[in-house]
């Protein structure tokens, strides 16, 4: 990430950190300050994408002005479509909610990491039902992973959201890849009939693409699939500030796309229940949309070396005790 982008990026991340503090009360700074002292700590690795509370401040209590800070924060690890996904994520999720009885208010976990006003690392996270966002900032660049975004239901069926699919490019872009094989290159891409009730490295602290099947590899595939291929990674990737995504992009490319493998599972047809997976030596992505007969989406984005900020983190504790 280069160094002015870095600047940008870590700068937005502290006006909006310092705006949410503003505009909390005592005992809620104490709350969205829940947390070890250093950020590598092993409990900061435990996360979870389904439905309970966190350690955190509750968003479900907050004022106007006090969520709007919260929204101005999660603006700042996305791109403007990777922000628009997050948003979309809350408002499906109140969606399913609401069909249910009345909705008091959203019910997200917010904490702060570190100092923002420190010259050491710092971070923030922003976790509920189907929403996971992990941030860690440093001068040296930013990093966002896990970032896990999810849907129920995938497609919205009735009220003013009705027809809407936040994740309907993550299904049609796979899916258009996947119809497009030949025999033999779509049976190597397709592994089983049925696909998995759920992503598989689930809530994973550390991601492992071993975990993942092998796939079709993209130097299997002929130029358009490859083009596919590309522009399905892309998606995920672009969900990050634009900088980030960017350095992410150019370093898989540099190091060869040859290797990174496509798998499906399941159905082919709209509607059916089915899985998919993206599989690279530095990063894996994982999409199902297998619960609720097909009508309940999850997605997920890991990388190797960055999930936490580890490779950031890993240089700071160096060169401070090194």
């Amino acid at each position: 990430m280069d160094e002015t982008a870095s600047k940008s990026v870590a700068s937005g991340a502290w006006e909006a950190a310092r705006a949410l503090l503003a505009v909390l009360e005592p005992e809620q700074v104490r709350e969205l300050r829940a947390g070890p002292d250093r950020l590598d700590a092993p409990e900061l690795r435990e996360w979870t994408y389904l439905p309970g509370s966190r350690p955190g401040l509750c968003t479900e209590g907050l004022g106007a002005r006090q969520r709007e800070a919260v929204d101005a924060l999660l603006a700042t690890a996305h791109s403007v479509p990777g922000a628009e996904l997050a948003r979309g994520a809350i408002e499906v999720e109140r969606h399913r909610r609401a069909r249910h009885g009345p909705v008091s208010g959203d019910r997200y976990w917010v904490r702060l990491l570190g100092d923002p006003d420190g010259e050491g690392p710092w971070g923030w996270r922003m976790n509920g039902h189907h929403l996971a966002v992990h941030v860690l900032v440093t001068s040296a660049g930013v990093r966002v992973t896990p970032h896990f975004v999810g849907s129920e239901p995938a497609r919205v069926g009735s009220g003013p959201q009705a027809g809407r699919r936040i994740l309907g490019p993550e299904e049609d872009l796979a899916r258009e890849l996947v119809t497009g094989l030949d025999g033999g290159r779509r049976a190597a891409a397709v592994f089983a009939a049925t696909p998995p009730d759920d992503i598989l490295t689930r809530d994973d602290p550390f991601a492992d693409p071993r975990l993942l099947p092998d796939g079709l590899a993209h130097e299997r595939m002929t130029p358009d699939q490859q083009r596919l291929l590309e522009r399905l990674v892309r998606r995920y990737l672009d969900r990050a500030p634009a900088a980030y995504a960017r350095e992410c992009w150019s370093a898989a490319v540099a190091r060869g796309l040859g290797p990174v493998s496509f798998a499906w599972a399941g159905g082919l047809v709209p509607g059916d229940r089915h899985y998919y997976c993206v599989r690279a030596p530095d990063f894996l992505i994982e999409y199902d949309n297998t619960q609720d007969d097909g009508n309940h989406a999850h997605s997920v984005w890991r990388h190797v070396r960055h999930d936490w900020g580890a490779d950031l983190l890993r240089g700071h504790y160096t060169e401070r005790h090194g």
